[in-house]
């Protein structure tokens, strides 16, 4: 519970790096990730703030049950939550990246969040210089990456205000350098940083659609290309 506590406000970071889905129902959203958007229609989906325990957890799960937003523990669809079947924690902010390349650089930047997190000890994050974030504050920055993607400024977790989307990606980077190096990650995720910066999925995709003169065919197209394994 103390990860999941923690690793609150860089979620929406990854959600910027992995944004994938601007189209919708043949338009373009002006969002770099609409997908998030319609997952966050779900009563039980989305940013939590702190937990504190696992009995602050099952409470919270219980009572979100209780009133039909979830049928059950499975459809609470939070940014991060407890397997229901393992000993592990599932974060399940990102976008569906169409690049296997953008996948593995969400996997890496994730453990080594985690790892982080779980260096720091079982206690609860909130302290005088840890305070906790406020949900509202934490849905501002899930909005701001799934409309900006990497393109426009991000929330940064280190101080809460508006930063160059670059900024925001080197602090995560620099956060959490140690587990990158240990777990032999740390020129992946440097390289993963410099090409999505350079160009993630979202902005991919709206290269394609103009290219064609407005075929999202084309998007289509682009997507084959770069995910067909012949």
């Amino acid at each position: 519970m103390a990860v999941i506590d923690r690793i609150a406000p860089w979620l929406p970071v990854l959600l910027a790096v992995s944004a994938n889905s601007p189209f919708y129902l043949g338009r373009d959203t002006a969002y770099a990730s609409w997908r998030s958007q319609v997952w966050a229609r779900w009563p039980s989906a989305g940013p939590t703030e702190r937990f504190g325990s696992v009995e602050g957890y099952r409470e919270v799960g219980r009572r979100l049950i209780a009133t039909g937003a979830a049928r059950d523990a499975g459809m609470l669809y939070f940014d991060a939550r407890l397997s229901a079947d393992h000993p592990t924690v599932e974060v399940r902010v990102a976008d569906v990246c169409t690049s296997v390349d953008d996948g593995v650089l969400v996997a890496a930047l994730v453990r080594a969040l985690v790892a982080h997190a779980a260096e720091q000890g079982s206690g609860p994050q909130g302290t005088a210089d840890d305070p906790p974030w406020r949900s509202e504050l934490l849905r501002a920055a899930h909005w701001r990456a799934a409309r900006q993607g990497l393109t426009g400024a991000l929330v940064s977790p280190l101080t809460g205000e508006l930063a160059p989307a670059r900024e925001v990606l080197d602090s995560l980077v620099t956060e959490v350098r140690d587990q990158l190096e240990a777990y032999r990650d740390l020129a992946l995720a440097e390289d993963g940083v410099q090409r999505v910066l350079a160009g993630g999925g979202a902005t991919r995709q709206r290269a394609a659609y103009e290219r064609s003169g407005g075929e999202l065919t084309a998007v289509v197209d682009d997507l084959v290309e770069r995910t067909d394994p012949r």
